[in-house]
């Protein structure tokens, strides 16, 4: 007498792990990965564009050069301006203790600029702030600047 195994199956083992878990999966069309491609370029050319157009056309810029103190009573704060030549823009300057309390301030006026002046065409001007301050101060850096509206 043979015993037959109860665990030997009628189907073969691709059929039966079909059963179990469904057949195989259907990949994507040629059609539909070409339109992926073309939808992913289309994002990331208008993400390049957005960046690009975002930097260039920021009103102003500004970049902290150095400081000193001149005394327990001044402070000298050098930075770099960028804007249009023909705009007139201001910036907060602060001087900070050593615990980063503001101890001086100023806001300064920054006008048009000769364009013949720099190499890059007039955007970018050196400029020095004297800060009096109350106490001695540690750094001095630009706070912000902003384009100062031409219709007063």
């Amino acid at each position: 007498m043979t015993s037959e195994d109860p665990s030997a199956t009628e189907f073969p083992a691709s059929n039966s792990l079909a059963n179990r878990y469904g057949g195989q999966k259907r990949g994507l069309s040629r059609k539909a990965k070409r339109n992926i491609v073309i939808g992913a370029l289309v994002v990331s050319i208008g993400f390049a564009a957005y960046v690009a157009t975002g930097s260039a056309t920021a009103p102003v810029t500004f970049k902290d050069i150095g400081y000193s103190t001149v005394d327990g009573t001044q402070a000298e704060v050098d930075y770099q301006v960028s804007k249009s030549p023909s705009a007139t823009a201001k910036c907060a300057i602060k001087a900070m203790d050593s615990k980063f309390a503001v101890v001086g301030w100023k806001v300064v006026e920054i006008g048009p600029n000769n364009p013949e002046q720099d190499a890059d065409g007039g955007r970018t001007t050196a400029q020095r702030t004297v800060l009096a301050t109350e106490s001695p101060a540690v750094s001095g850096v630009v706070d912000n600047c902003w384009i100062v509206d031409s219709g007063k």
